[in-house]
Protein backbone atom coordinates (compact mmCIF):
# COMPACT_ATOMS: atom_id res chain seq x y z
CA UNK A 1 0.00 0.00 0.00
CA UNK A 2 0.97 3.39 -0.45
CA UNK A 3 1.32 5.01 1.94
CA UNK A 4 0.82 8.43 0.62
CA UNK A 5 -2.50 7.41 -0.48
CA UNK A 6 -3.46 5.38 2.93
CA UNK A 7 -2.94 8.82 4.42
CA UNK A 8 -5.22 10.87 2.54
CA UNK A 9 -8.47 8.23 2.16
CA UNK A 10 -7.87 8.23 5.86
CA UNK A 11 -8.30 11.85 6.37
CA UNK A 12 -10.93 11.70 3.43
CA UNK A 13 -12.66 9.15 5.10
CA UNK A 14 -12.36 10.80 8.75
CA UNK A 15 -14.13 14.18 7.51
CA UNK A 16 -16.88 12.35 4.88
CA UNK A 17 -18.32 9.84 6.96
CA UNK A 18 -19.78 12.79 9.34
CA UNK A 19 -19.45 15.70 7.36
CA UNK A 20 -22.66 15.49 5.40
CA UNK A 21 -21.01 14.62 2.40
CA UNK A 22 -20.87 10.85 1.79
CA UNK A 23 -17.62 9.00 2.43
CA UNK A 24 -18.46 6.29 0.29
CA UNK A 25 -18.56 8.73 -2.87
CA UNK A 26 -15.81 11.03 -2.10
CA UNK A 27 -14.09 7.40 -1.59
CA UNK A 28 -15.41 5.98 -4.77
CA UNK A 29 -14.36 9.03 -6.74
CA UNK A 30 -11.18 9.61 -4.84
CA UNK A 31 -10.30 5.74 -5.81
CA UNK A 32 -11.51 6.09 -9.42
CA UNK A 33 -9.39 8.88 -10.04
CA UNK A 34 -6.19 7.39 -8.45
CA UNK A 35 -6.99 3.66 -10.18
CA UNK A 36 -6.67 2.57 -6.57
CA UNK A 37 -8.91 -0.10 -6.98
CA UNK A 38 -9.48 -4.00 -6.11
CA UNK A 39 -9.62 -6.00 -3.02
CA UNK A 40 -6.80 -3.61 -1.48
CA UNK A 41 -9.34 -0.49 -1.55
CA UNK A 42 -12.07 -2.72 -0.64
CA UNK A 43 -10.04 -3.72 2.90
CA UNK A 44 -8.65 -0.03 3.26
CA UNK A 45 -12.27 1.06 2.82
CA UNK A 46 -13.13 -0.95 5.68
CA UNK A 47 -10.95 -0.25 8.42
CA UNK A 48 -11.12 3.14 8.19
CA UNK A 49 -15.04 3.04 8.45
CA UNK A 50 -13.81 0.77 11.59
CA UNK A 51 -12.07 4.07 12.29
CA UNK A 52 -15.21 6.05 12.20
CA UNK A 53 -16.70 3.66 13.85
CA UNK A 54 -14.34 4.41 16.72
CA UNK A 55 -15.08 8.19 16.69
CA UNK A 56 -18.39 7.98 16.88
CA UNK A 57 -18.10 5.42 20.70
CA UNK A 58 -15.37 8.53 21.71
CA UNK A 59 -18.01 11.37 20.95
CA UNK A 60 -21.25 10.03 22.37
CA UNK A 61 -19.94 7.92 24.74
CA UNK A 62 -22.46 8.83 27.33
CA UNK A 63 -25.43 8.45 25.27
CA UNK A 64 -24.23 4.51 24.42
CA UNK A 65 -22.90 3.30 27.31
CA UNK A 66 -26.69 4.93 28.83
CA UNK A 67 -28.38 2.67 25.74
CA UNK A 68 -26.44 0.07 26.39
CA UNK A 69 -27.46 -0.01 30.23
CA UNK A 70 -31.30 0.02 29.13
CA UNK A 71 -31.03 -2.12 26.73
CA UNK A 72 -30.47 -4.88 29.60
CA UNK A 73 -32.51 -3.01 32.21
CA UNK A 74 -35.41 -3.26 29.63
CA UNK A 75 -34.96 -6.57 29.21
CA UNK A 76 -35.38 -7.16 32.75
CA UNK A 77 -38.35 -5.10 32.83
CA UNK A 78 -40.39 -6.90 30.42
CA UNK A 79 -39.65 -10.25 32.26
CA UNK A 80 -40.96 -9.07 35.11
CA UNK A 81 -43.45 -6.80 34.22
CA UNK A 82 -42.00 -3.44 34.69
CA UNK A 83 -41.76 -2.17 31.00
CA UNK A 84 -43.82 0.85 30.23
CA UNK A 85 -43.79 2.32 26.87
CA UNK A 86 -45.04 5.45 28.32
CA UNK A 87 -42.87 5.91 30.92
CA UNK A 88 -39.21 5.15 29.65
CA UNK A 89 -36.39 7.45 30.30
CA UNK A 90 -34.65 9.54 26.94
CA UNK A 91 -32.10 7.12 26.46
CA UNK A 92 -33.98 3.98 26.46
CA UNK A 93 -36.95 5.13 23.36
CA UNK A 94 -33.55 6.30 21.56
CA UNK A 95 -32.36 2.37 22.52
CA UNK A 96 -35.27 1.03 21.05
CA UNK A 97 -35.23 3.55 17.99
CA UNK A 98 -32.53 2.44 16.78
CA UNK A 99 -33.30 -0.88 17.36
CA UNK A 100 -36.21 -0.40 14.89
CA UNK A 101 -34.55 1.63 12.35
CA UNK A 102 -31.83 -0.64 12.15
CA UNK A 103 -33.89 -3.65 11.50
CA UNK A 104 -35.37 -1.83 8.09
CA UNK A 105 -31.84 -1.89 6.76
CA UNK A 106 -31.50 -5.69 7.93
CA UNK A 107 -33.78 -6.60 4.39
CA UNK A 108 -32.16 -4.15 2.55
CA UNK A 109 -28.69 -5.32 3.38
CA UNK A 110 -29.36 -8.40 1.81
CA UNK A 111 -29.10 -7.12 -1.68
CA UNK A 112 -26.69 -4.69 -0.71
CA UNK A 113 -24.34 -5.36 -3.80
CA UNK A 114 -27.22 -3.67 -6.10
CA UNK A 115 -26.22 -0.43 -4.03
CA UNK A 116 -22.58 -0.99 -3.28
CA UNK A 117 -21.32 -2.37 -7.38
CA UNK A 118 -21.95 1.63 -8.02
CA UNK A 119 -18.63 2.03 -6.75
CA UNK A 120 -15.76 1.14 -8.49
CA UNK A 121 -17.69 0.48 -11.55
CA UNK A 122 -15.64 2.82 -13.71
CA UNK A 123 -18.40 5.08 -14.01
CA UNK A 124 -18.69 8.31 -11.74
CA UNK A 125 -21.73 10.01 -12.85
CA UNK A 126 -24.03 7.53 -11.08
CA UNK A 127 -21.82 9.33 -8.15
CA UNK A 128 -22.44 12.63 -9.40
CA UNK A 129 -26.09 11.92 -9.60
CA UNK A 130 -26.38 11.16 -5.92
CA UNK A 131 -23.84 14.04 -4.59
CA UNK A 132 -26.75 16.04 -6.30
CA UNK A 133 -29.57 14.44 -4.04
CA UNK A 134 -27.50 14.91 -1.05
CA UNK A 135 -27.54 17.94 -1.77
CA UNK A 136 -30.74 18.84 -2.27
CA UNK A 137 -31.81 17.16 1.06
CA UNK A 138 -29.07 19.41 3.01
CA UNK A 139 -31.04 22.54 1.33
CA UNK A 140 -34.38 21.14 2.52
CA UNK A 141 -33.66 20.47 6.05
CA UNK A 142 -31.59 23.47 6.94
CA UNK A 143 -34.89 25.13 6.29
CA UNK A 144 -36.38 22.70 9.56
CA UNK A 145 -36.45 23.94 13.22
CA UNK A 146 -37.64 20.82 14.75
CA UNK A 147 -38.13 20.99 18.62
CA UNK A 148 -38.70 17.34 19.63
CA UNK A 149 -35.91 15.48 21.66
CA UNK A 150 -34.91 11.57 22.31
CA UNK A 151 -37.26 11.25 24.94
CA UNK A 152 -40.35 12.43 22.00
CA UNK A 153 -39.66 10.22 19.65
CA UNK A 154 -42.11 8.07 17.90
CA UNK A 155 -41.90 4.93 16.21
CA UNK A 156 -42.92 6.90 12.82
CA UNK A 157 -38.98 9.18 13.27
CA UNK A 158 -37.23 5.66 13.44
CA UNK A 159 -39.10 4.14 10.46
CA UNK A 160 -38.36 7.46 8.60
CA UNK A 161 -34.83 7.54 9.42
CA UNK A 162 -34.12 4.36 8.46
CA UNK A 163 -35.65 4.30 5.00
CA UNK A 164 -33.29 7.37 4.49
CA UNK A 165 -30.75 5.12 5.72
CA UNK A 166 -30.97 2.40 3.13
CA UNK A 167 -30.96 4.94 0.65
CA UNK A 168 -27.54 6.07 1.61
CA UNK A 169 -26.35 2.67 0.79
CA UNK A 170 -25.63 4.35 -2.69
CA UNK A 171 -22.06 5.71 -2.71
CA UNK A 172 -22.57 9.42 -2.95
CA UNK A 173 -25.41 9.84 -0.78
CA UNK A 174 -24.63 10.84 2.62
CA UNK A 175 -25.71 8.52 5.18
CA UNK A 176 -24.78 10.76 8.21
CA UNK A 177 -26.62 13.78 6.13
CA UNK A 178 -29.62 11.95 5.00
CA UNK A 179 -30.45 10.23 8.45
CA UNK A 180 -29.51 13.30 9.93
CA UNK A 181 -31.71 14.91 7.32
CA UNK A 182 -34.48 12.79 8.21
CA UNK A 183 -34.72 13.29 11.47
CA UNK A 184 -35.03 17.06 11.09
CA UNK A 185 -38.01 16.72 8.67
CA UNK A 186 -39.39 14.19 11.46
CA UNK A 187 -39.69 17.38 13.40
CA UNK A 188 -36.77 16.20 15.83
CA UNK A 189 -34.30 18.79 17.39
CA UNK A 190 -31.17 19.60 15.99
CA UNK A 191 -28.67 18.18 18.54
CA UNK A 192 -31.12 15.30 18.68
CA UNK A 193 -31.36 15.01 14.76
CA UNK A 194 -27.72 14.58 14.44
CA UNK A 195 -27.07 12.30 17.98
CA UNK A 196 -29.53 9.51 16.51
CA UNK A 197 -27.65 10.12 13.19
CA UNK A 198 -24.51 8.94 14.27
CA UNK A 199 -25.59 6.40 16.86
CA UNK A 200 -27.65 4.68 14.30
CA UNK A 201 -24.46 4.01 12.04
CA UNK A 202 -22.86 2.11 14.31
CA UNK A 203 -24.83 -1.23 14.11
CA UNK A 204 -25.17 -0.82 10.18
CA UNK A 205 -21.52 -0.28 9.97
CA UNK A 206 -19.86 -2.57 12.43
CA UNK A 207 -22.18 -5.46 10.86
CA UNK A 208 -21.08 -4.54 7.47
CA UNK A 209 -17.48 -4.41 8.03
CA UNK A 210 -17.31 -7.40 10.26
CA UNK A 211 -18.61 -9.39 7.53
CA UNK A 212 -16.81 -8.16 4.43
CA UNK A 213 -13.59 -7.94 6.65
CA UNK A 214 -14.04 -11.56 7.47
CA UNK A 215 -14.31 -12.63 4.10
CA UNK A 216 -11.81 -10.22 2.98
CA UNK A 217 -9.47 -11.96 5.77
CA UNK A 218 -10.04 -15.46 3.71
CA UNK A 219 -8.27 -13.77 0.85
CA UNK A 220 -4.73 -14.73 -0.19
CA UNK A 221 -4.03 -11.26 -0.87
CA UNK A 222 -0.67 -9.81 1.73
CA UNK A 223 -1.83 -7.44 3.72
CA UNK A 224 0.20 -4.01 5.25
CA UNK A 225 -1.12 -4.27 8.80
CA UNK A 226 1.33 -0.76 9.59
CA UNK A 227 -0.65 0.80 6.63
CA UNK A 228 -3.96 -0.40 7.66
CA UNK A 229 -2.96 0.62 11.44
CA UNK A 230 -1.74 4.03 10.11
CA UNK A 231 -5.17 5.01 8.37
CA UNK A 232 -7.38 3.68 11.35
CA UNK A 233 -5.81 5.87 13.14
CA UNK A 234 -5.76 8.74 11.36
CA UNK A 235 -9.78 8.55 10.10
CA UNK A 236 -10.34 8.05 14.26
CA UNK A 237 -8.52 11.09 15.00
CA UNK A 238 -10.10 13.15 12.25
CA UNK A 239 -13.52 11.25 12.56
CA UNK A 240 -13.60 12.76 15.89
CA UNK A 241 -12.98 16.03 15.10
CA UNK A 242 -15.59 16.23 12.27
CA UNK A 243 -18.33 15.44 14.35
CA UNK A 244 -17.43 17.89 16.89
CA UNK A 245 -17.67 20.23 13.25
CA UNK A 246 -20.89 19.11 12.23
CA UNK A 247 -22.54 19.57 15.50
CA UNK A 248 -21.31 23.04 15.56
CA UNK A 249 -22.20 24.14 12.12
CA UNK A 250 -25.87 22.91 12.55
CA UNK A 251 -26.10 24.44 15.96
CA UNK A 252 -25.21 27.71 13.78
CA UNK A 253 -27.80 27.11 10.95
CA UNK A 254 -24.99 26.68 8.60
CA UNK A 255 -26.15 23.38 7.51
CA UNK A 256 -26.15 24.35 3.67
CA UNK A 257 -22.65 24.83 3.83
CA UNK A 258 -22.46 20.97 2.62
CA UNK A 259 -25.05 21.56 0.34
CA UNK A 260 -23.43 23.66 -1.75
CA UNK A 261 -20.39 21.86 -1.51
CA UNK A 262 -22.20 18.14 -2.31
CA UNK A 263 -23.97 20.46 -5.60
CA UNK A 264 -20.64 21.72 -6.46
CA UNK A 265 -19.22 18.10 -6.26
CA UNK A 266 -21.93 16.84 -7.80
CA UNK A 267 -22.15 19.15 -10.56
CA UNK A 268 -17.98 17.86 -11.46
CA UNK A 269 -18.89 14.24 -10.87
CA UNK A 270 -21.50 14.27 -13.59
CA UNK A 271 -19.34 16.66 -15.77
CA UNK A 272 -16.01 14.73 -15.54
CA UNK A 273 -18.20 11.00 -16.17
CA UNK A 274 -19.68 12.26 -19.48
CA UNK A 275 -16.07 13.55 -20.63
CA UNK A 276 -14.99 10.23 -19.95
CA UNK A 277 -17.76 8.65 -22.17
CA UNK A 278 -17.50 11.32 -24.67
CA UNK A 279 -13.72 11.02 -25.07
CA UNK A 280 -13.42 7.30 -24.54
CA UNK A 281 -10.80 7.88 -21.92
CA UNK A 282 -10.51 8.16 -18.03
CA UNK A 283 -9.29 11.07 -15.62
CA UNK A 284 -6.87 8.49 -13.83
CA UNK A 285 -4.70 9.09 -16.87
CA UNK A 286 -4.88 12.88 -16.14
CA UNK A 287 -3.33 11.81 -12.53
CA UNK A 288 -0.45 9.81 -14.01
CA UNK A 289 -2.21 6.48 -13.37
Amino acid sequence: MDYISVIIQAIIQGLTEFLPVSSSGHLSVVQHLTGYTGETALILSIVLHLGTLAAVFAAFWKTIWGMIKEFFLSIGDIFTGKFSWREMSSERRMMIMVIIATLILVPVYLVKDFFTSRQGDGDIVFEGLAFLFTALLLFLSDKCKGTRTGGQMKISDAVTVGLFQCVALFPGVSRSGSTTAAGLFCGLEKNTAVTFAFILGIPAILGGSVLELGDAVKSDMELDYIALALGFVISAVVGFLAIKLVKWLLEKDRFRIFGAYTLIIGLACVAGGIWEHAAGGSLANLFGN
